[in-house]
Protein backbone atom coordinates (compact mmCIF):
# COMPACT_ATOMS: atom_id res chain seq x y z
CA UNK A 1 0.00 0.00 0.00
CA UNK A 2 2.75 2.13 0.61
CA UNK A 3 4.39 1.29 -2.43
CA UNK A 4 1.36 2.68 -4.52
CA UNK A 5 1.38 6.11 -2.30
CA UNK A 6 5.23 6.23 -2.99
CA UNK A 7 4.85 5.84 -6.98
CA UNK A 8 1.51 8.52 -6.97
CA UNK A 9 3.63 10.77 -5.15
CA UNK A 10 6.83 10.27 -7.45
CA UNK A 11 5.02 10.72 -10.33
CA UNK A 12 3.24 13.79 -9.06
CA UNK A 13 6.52 15.23 -8.20
CA UNK A 14 8.19 14.67 -11.53
CA UNK A 15 5.00 16.05 -13.25
CA UNK A 16 5.43 19.60 -10.83
CA UNK A 17 8.94 19.77 -11.79
CA UNK A 18 8.66 19.09 -15.51
CA UNK A 19 5.67 21.94 -15.78
CA UNK A 20 7.96 24.32 -14.22
CA UNK A 21 10.80 23.61 -16.26
CA UNK A 22 8.78 24.30 -18.83
CA UNK A 23 7.34 27.31 -17.49
CA UNK A 24 10.41 28.90 -16.98
CA UNK A 25 12.46 27.79 -19.78
CA UNK A 26 13.12 30.53 -22.48
CA UNK A 27 14.13 29.94 -25.94
CA UNK A 28 17.13 31.91 -26.75
CA UNK A 29 17.28 35.19 -28.24
CA UNK A 30 14.31 36.07 -30.19
CA UNK A 31 14.42 38.39 -33.58
CA UNK A 32 12.68 41.69 -33.43
CA UNK A 33 9.70 40.35 -35.21
CA UNK A 34 9.87 37.34 -33.22
CA UNK A 35 9.24 39.49 -30.47
CA UNK A 36 6.47 41.34 -32.14
CA UNK A 37 4.36 38.19 -32.71
CA UNK A 38 5.11 37.32 -29.25
CA UNK A 39 4.09 40.41 -27.78
CA UNK A 40 1.23 40.95 -29.68
CA UNK A 41 -0.19 37.29 -29.46
CA UNK A 42 -0.54 38.11 -25.59
CA UNK A 43 -2.73 41.38 -26.42
CA UNK A 44 -6.52 40.89 -26.91
CA UNK A 45 -8.08 43.21 -29.50
CA UNK A 46 -10.18 45.98 -27.85
CA UNK A 47 -12.95 45.88 -30.73
CA UNK A 48 -12.91 42.38 -31.60
CA UNK A 49 -14.51 39.50 -29.50
CA UNK A 50 -11.75 36.76 -28.33
CA UNK A 51 -8.85 37.91 -30.88
CA UNK A 52 -4.99 38.46 -30.42
CA UNK A 53 -3.88 41.61 -31.97
CA UNK A 54 -2.06 39.08 -33.71
CA UNK A 55 -3.96 37.73 -35.59
CA UNK A 56 -7.20 40.55 -35.86
CA UNK A 57 -6.95 42.73 -38.85
CA UNK A 58 -8.95 45.75 -37.21
CA UNK A 59 -7.74 49.55 -37.35
CA UNK A 60 -7.23 49.31 -33.39
CA UNK A 61 -5.41 46.17 -33.65
CA UNK A 62 -3.30 47.27 -36.14
CA UNK A 63 -2.58 50.32 -33.83
CA UNK A 64 -1.43 48.30 -31.33
CA UNK A 65 1.24 46.17 -33.54
CA UNK A 66 2.40 49.59 -35.10
CA UNK A 67 2.78 50.82 -31.18
CA UNK A 68 4.46 47.21 -30.76
CA UNK A 69 6.59 47.05 -33.58
CA UNK A 70 7.72 50.93 -32.31
CA UNK A 71 8.65 49.77 -29.13
CA UNK A 72 10.39 47.17 -29.72
CA UNK A 73 12.16 48.76 -32.94
CA UNK A 74 13.58 51.53 -30.12
CA UNK A 75 15.14 48.77 -27.84
CA UNK A 76 14.02 50.62 -25.24
CA UNK A 77 11.45 48.36 -23.22
CA UNK A 78 11.31 44.63 -22.22
CA UNK A 79 8.22 42.68 -24.00
CA UNK A 80 6.86 42.92 -20.31
CA UNK A 81 7.05 46.59 -20.45
CA UNK A 82 5.59 47.03 -23.92
CA UNK A 83 2.65 44.61 -22.49
CA UNK A 84 2.26 46.72 -19.28
CA UNK A 85 2.42 50.50 -21.45
CA UNK A 86 -0.61 48.66 -23.79
CA UNK A 87 -2.33 47.59 -20.57
CA UNK A 88 -1.97 51.51 -19.28
CA UNK A 89 -3.57 52.71 -21.96
CA UNK A 90 -6.49 50.52 -23.30
CA UNK A 91 -7.10 49.09 -19.82
CA UNK A 92 -6.64 45.22 -18.47
CA UNK A 93 -9.29 43.80 -20.93
CA UNK A 94 -6.76 43.97 -23.51
CA UNK A 95 -4.96 41.28 -22.13
CA UNK A 96 -5.21 37.92 -22.87
CA UNK A 97 -3.42 35.79 -20.47
CA UNK A 98 -4.04 37.36 -17.12
CA UNK A 99 -1.11 38.87 -14.36
CA UNK A 100 0.23 36.12 -12.27
CA UNK A 101 -0.23 38.49 -9.14
CA UNK A 102 -2.67 39.53 -7.41
CA UNK A 103 -6.54 38.70 -8.11
CA UNK A 104 -5.61 37.17 -11.58
CA UNK A 105 -3.43 34.67 -10.09
CA UNK A 106 -6.08 33.49 -7.79
CA UNK A 107 -8.70 33.85 -10.27
CA UNK A 108 -6.67 31.23 -12.08
CA UNK A 109 -4.99 28.87 -9.62
CA UNK A 110 -7.75 28.18 -7.68
CA UNK A 111 -9.84 25.90 -9.94
CA UNK A 112 -6.98 24.12 -10.74
CA UNK A 113 -6.11 23.01 -7.02
CA UNK A 114 -9.50 22.39 -6.46
CA UNK A 115 -9.22 20.40 -9.03
CA UNK A 116 -6.17 18.79 -8.00
CA UNK A 117 -7.65 18.22 -4.69
CA UNK A 118 -10.91 16.82 -5.77
CA UNK A 119 -8.89 13.87 -8.04
CA UNK A 120 -6.30 13.14 -4.93
CA UNK A 121 -9.81 12.57 -2.79
CA UNK A 122 -10.96 10.82 -5.51
CA UNK A 123 -8.18 8.33 -5.97
CA UNK A 124 -7.65 7.92 -1.99
CA UNK A 125 -11.45 6.65 -1.80
CA UNK A 126 -11.36 4.43 -4.65
CA UNK A 127 -8.12 3.05 -3.18
CA UNK A 128 -9.99 2.28 0.33
CA UNK A 129 -12.80 0.97 -1.28
CA UNK A 130 -10.82 -1.55 -3.13
CA UNK A 131 -8.61 -2.60 0.13
CA UNK A 132 -11.96 -3.58 1.59
CA UNK A 133 -12.37 -6.92 1.12
CA UNK A 134 -14.90 -8.49 3.24
CA UNK A 135 -13.35 -12.40 3.35
CA UNK A 136 -16.79 -13.38 5.47
CA UNK A 137 -20.23 -12.82 4.06
CA UNK A 138 -22.35 -10.11 5.53
CA UNK A 139 -25.27 -11.24 7.45
CA UNK A 140 -27.41 -10.06 4.75
CA UNK A 141 -26.30 -11.98 2.49
CA UNK A 142 -26.85 -15.36 4.83
CA UNK A 143 -30.21 -14.28 5.14
CA UNK A 144 -30.63 -13.94 1.23
CA UNK A 145 -29.30 -17.26 0.93
CA UNK A 146 -31.23 -18.77 2.99
CA UNK A 147 -34.63 -16.80 1.97
CA UNK A 148 -33.60 -18.15 -1.56
CA UNK A 149 -33.17 -21.66 -0.23
CA UNK A 150 -36.36 -21.96 1.48
CA UNK A 151 -38.35 -20.40 -1.12
CA UNK A 152 -36.46 -23.53 -3.48
CA UNK A 153 -37.94 -25.96 -1.17
CA UNK A 154 -41.06 -24.69 -0.73
CA UNK A 155 -41.52 -24.69 -4.54
CA UNK A 156 -40.33 -28.11 -4.97
CA UNK A 157 -42.70 -29.69 -2.37
CA UNK A 158 -45.70 -28.04 -3.37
Amino acid sequence: MKTKKSVWLAMLLLVCLLLAFGATRSGGPLTQQDRIDLVTSHLACPTCSGESVFVSRASAAEAIRTEVARQVGAGIRTDDEIISYIEQRFGSQVLLVPRSTGLDSLVWSLPVAVLIIAMSLLVSAFVRWGSRKSSTPSATDEMLVKDALAETSQDDEG
